[in-house]
């Protein structure tokens, strides 16, 4: 059994309201309107109540165990369902149907499996700009690849994103983050996903269009 943890609606409308400000705050004229992908992962079924009564359109799942835990809100309140973490080929058939944005393809066996499920569906290439071995992605030099399989097998490639180094201060997020906004250009695609909780207002200054939160506005996850 998983077992999820509860918010509390009255502290995530206060949290909104503080992450919303944190990206007003790095607005400029030039930027991109940015969308607030909410980070339900490790919180139970309230984290998408609580999203959709503040007005985060889209939620953002790591798991697929979790996301089908959820399946009666997300088929009840029919939010933008993102799914950030590293996807399994052999998960993507369940998970089919209530997924909208597959964010996070890095391979091409997942691009064919997606593909193959979800014909047509949007997504987003993650490219690993840290060089860290553990992390997940798409080299960059790979990109070109993997981008043009998608966009074969009929796939929507919205756009790239990318996660920060892992145990380092916001800042040391710039270089990786500069380079996702790089290659979102030179491949000429809208979304630019980088920058969570610690690091979204570096992730807005090197041109992000789309930030991931969840500590930020569901507070702590349960380990």
């Amino acid at each position: 059994m998983i077992e999820l943890a509860p918010v509390e609606l009255e502290q995530v409308r206060r949290r909104w309201d503080d992450v919303t400000a944190r990206v007003a705050a790095c607005r400029r004229p030039w930027m991109h309107d940015v969308a607030i992908v909410a980070v339900t992962k490790g919180f139970d079924q309230s984290a998408i109540a609580a999203a959709a009564d503040v007005g985060a359109s889209a939620i953002g799942e790591n798991y697929a165990q979790q996301i089908l835990a959820k399946r009666d809100v997300i088929e009840a309140l029919r939010p933008e369902v993102h799914f950030i973490g590293h996807l399994q080929s052999n998960k993507v058939r369940q998970l089919t149907g209530l997924v909208t944005v597959w964010a996070s393809l890095d391979r091409r066996s997942v691009v064919d499996e997606v593909a193959k499920r979800a014909p047509a569906a949007r997504v987003r290439l993650q490219v690993n700009t840290t060089g860290e071995d553990q992390k997940a992605g798409v080299e960059p030099d790979e990109l070109s690849g993997l981008l043009h399989r998608a966009r074969e097998r009929g796939l929507e490639v919205e756009g790239l994103m990318t996660i920060g180094p892992t145990d380092a201060p916001p800042e040391a997020a710039r270089p990786a983050f500069a380079r996702l906004r790089a290659l979102v250009d030179e491949h000429g695609l809208e979304v630019c996903s980088m920058g969570m909780t610690h690091d979204l207002e570096i992730g807005l200054e090197e041109g992000s269009t789309e930030v991931r939160v969840g500590t930020a506005l569901f507070g702590p996850r349960p380990r």
